[in-house]
């Protein structure tokens, strides 16, 4: 099979490899039917993750059809047509019991595209399949489901729900990319009464307006502390979430903040960010981070069901599978391309 496979920081080809077998008795092999590509594989190839090795196949999000299964699957069934979630369950560790498979102890977590070989490939191995796929609603487009591998349901748990957004409360999201956005729309669940973007470029700001936000502030021109500041007479945000993964909006999320709030960190970093103790420590402020741990796609897969949350309009860019280096470049440049989510589909 045909697969995009990380060579080192910076090195990455669609090249041949063997295609995925049977492994365990809770695996499944998946055939890839669409993909995309997440901020986080931009940060595997710039070399921040360095637990992803040369010859691993990237890629953690993916809509398919399962082709076999291990003889102890009992949900999956050859045919289903299902989504493959980012993390992987294997549900009976103290993690995965209460509710946080994203630290999975049983050889679970997130490790598609990280630890074992990952989804931008025509098939995938799922281990413990029957708690790590989800099947696929009738009448909703792949698109949508697709969004619910990763993006939409890390920034509901990580920025929403560990921010502690609440209705009346105002919300400053920094940075407007796919991450971003998603926790503008899962914020939107909480009817907050200001939703505040923050980024350097205009374009994803006009879709921050698409998806909800109500104030956008362009921070190359603007100071967000000062605009944060005068909209709230003062206090600062009652939730700011940073989805971007630099020292630089870390630092300026924590500014944002008002006494007793809450940060809520979604980005990935690869270098330090520094800890403003000196000014935080008397303020009561609760600084989270986390790693999705994708116990709300149930959840997230009926509002979609419903038409209460439109998560295909994420998706800006279609790509065939044989076209994956090119979609790497689009959705790497996206401050030129005006990429937000990138779909690459078999046929």
């Amino acid at each position: 099979m045909k697969a995009l496979v990380y060579h080192g920081p910076g090195k990455k080809s669609w090249d041949d490899v063997a295609d995925p077998v049977i492994l365990d008795g809770t695996d499944a092999i998946v055939r890839v039917e669409a993909t995309t590509i997440c901020g986080t594989d931009l940060h595997i190839l710039k070399g921040d993750v360095p637990a992803v090795t040369d010859g691993r196949i990237l890629g953690h999000e993916a809509v398919g059809t399962v082709v076999s299964v291990g003889d102890g699957v009992r949900r999956v069934a050859v045919g289903d047509r299902v989504l493959v979630s980012c993390i992987t369950s294997c549900g009976t560790c103290q993690y995965c019991r209460d509710g946080h498979a994203g630290q999975c102890l049983g050889g679970g977590g997130w490790i598609l595209g990280h630890k074992i070989d990952g989804t931008q490939a025509e098939l995938v191995r799922v281990p413990f399949a029957d708690l790590s796929t989800y099947p696929i609603p009738a009448g909703v487009s792949d698109e949508a489901v697709l969004m619910l591998a990763d993006i939409l349901p890390t920034g509901y748990e990580v920025g929403v729900l560990n921010g502690h957004v609440r209705p009346g409360d105002v919300v400053a999201v920094v940075g407007a990319g796919p991450i971003g956005l998603s926790a503008i729309i899962g914020s939107r669940l909480y009817s907050p009464t200001t939703v505040i973007a923050i980024d350097l470029a205009d374009s994803r700001l006009e879709a921050a307006k698409s998806f909800g936000a109500d104030v956008t502030v362009n921070n190359a021109r603007e100071n967000p502390v000062e605009v944060v500041m005068a909209l709230t007479g003062g206090f600062g945000a009652d939730v700011a979430i940073e989805a971007v993964g630099t020292p630089a909006t870390f630092e300026l999320a924590t500014r944002l903040i008002r006494p007793g709030g809450h940060v809520a960190n979604i980005g990935v970093h690869g270098s330090p960010a520094t800890l403003h103790l000196e000014d935080l420590w008397i303020r009561n402020v609760t600084i989270t981070t986390g790693l999705v741990d994708a116990s709300s796609t149930p959840t997230l897969l009926r509002l979609i069901g419903s038409g209460q949350l439109d998560a295909a309009r994420l998706v800006t860019h279609h790509f065939a599978l044989d076209e994956m280096e090119r979609a790497y470049d689009v959705f790497g440049d996206a401050a030129n391309s005006g990429a937000l989510k990138v779909m690459i589909s078999a046929g």
